[in-house]
């Protein structure tokens, strides 16, 4: 009998986000469009990563509902419960106790050193605590876990999984063979999208000026709007280029949602104004959104069918964690 060797040979992916707020643009052509590409070539697992949003203080209610929405979005751009499997970190006791288990096994020195402890202590100077030192190691278990092969990492992201892969290479030289070491997945075609405001900033929903990102569920209007008023230059072309990074983040996100290259957006605006490109690049990023907002609009009506979908996920997920965590915990030599 031939055996059918297609989930066998898939590699595992594994990536998660924060329910922080309203997810952008940026978010979306950076990272989530690729997620959705990814489900037919990998085998994945998804996660609202909630545990990390608390290193900053919340408003409880205001998170519940922003742990609801980001599960909701991410159903309605097209993450498939069925082919992948879809979660809200909390919901799976594995991570914080792995957590532990690692932290037992990081050095205080190496976590003094991660780049975004340091620029948020500065942001959040009067509520500098414990979890936002130490929550590397909550995204190491969170990664090892689920032995990825590959992580999809962005530049901001890099030195967590390299702490991570350190953290596994550490823990298995140890106590023996229990973690994958994962390899970082360099997306190839995920955009850079920067600031409509200040093209040397990455677009942010955390930016105060409220034209300066696009969300995703921003409707049609909102999202026009957004791009007319967006920065450019006075050298009046539309050409990429170092000389002109208003106009090249317009082209790089223009380029993404239409599939055309750079040449042929340049070609397509010769001879054109700034506000015949801005309109065409608000009208392209509205019409690629509007579906998303559609699906999502529906999905998050229905708390009785998104509670199924993340209950059934989070079994999912801890069958696979908690065989994992134990395998952990027997070889530092706990009873199990």
């Amino acid at each position: 009998m031939c055996q059918n060797t297609q989930n066998i040979e898939k590699k595992r992916v594994l990536s998660c986000i924060q329910p922080s707020g309203m997810l952008t643009l940026g978010n979306y052509l950076g990272a989530l469009k690729n997620w959705v590409n990814m489900q037919d070539e990998f085998d994945c697992t998804f996660a609202v990563a909630d545990l990390h949003a608390i290193t900053v203080r919340q408003d409880p209610a205001k998170l519940r509902q922003q742990i609801y929405s980001t599960y909701a979005l991410l159903l309605a751009l097209g993450i498939d419960p069925e082919k992948n499997t879809l979660f809200i970190q909390s919901h799976v006791p594995q991570h914080a106790q792995l957590s532990w288990l690692l932290s037992c096994n990081t050095q205080f020195g190496e976590m003094s050193r991660m780049t975004q402890f340091k620029d948020k202590s500065l942001k959040h100077a009067n509520n500098v605590n414990v979890g936002l030192f130490s929550y590397p190691v909550l995204m190491a278990a969170d990664i090892l876990l689920y032995k990825p092969d590959l992580v999809p990492v962005g530049a901001d992201q890099k030195q967590h999984l390299e702490i991570a892969r350190d953290i596994a290479i550490r823990f298995n030289n140890l106590y023996g063979d229990v973690f994958t070491v994962p390899e970082p997945y360099i997306a190839k075609t995920g955009a850079r999208v920067m600031s409509l405001q200040d093209p040397f900033k990455k677009m942010s929903k955390s930016d105060e000026n409220l034209n300066s990102w696009v969300a995703i569920l921003d409707d049609k209007d909102t999202v026009i709007r957004k791009f007319k008023r967006a920065v450019t230059d006075s050298l009046g072309q539309v050409k990429f280029g170092e000389e002109q990074p208003g106009i090249s983040n317009l082209i790089t996100i223009y380029s993404a949602v239409t599939g055309k290259s750079v040449a042929e957006i340049e070609k397509e605006f010769e001879g054109k104004g700034y506000g015949d490109f801005k309109l065409a690049v608000g009208e392209s990023v509205a019409d690629a959104l509007a579906p998303i907002k559609a699906a999502y609009d529906e999905i998050i009506k229905d708390k009785k069918a998104l509670e199924v979908l993340y209950k059934e996920g989070a079994q999912k997920a801890e069958y696979v964690a908690r065989k994992t965590y134990f395998k952990a915990m027997k070889k530092v030599g706990f009873v199990v």
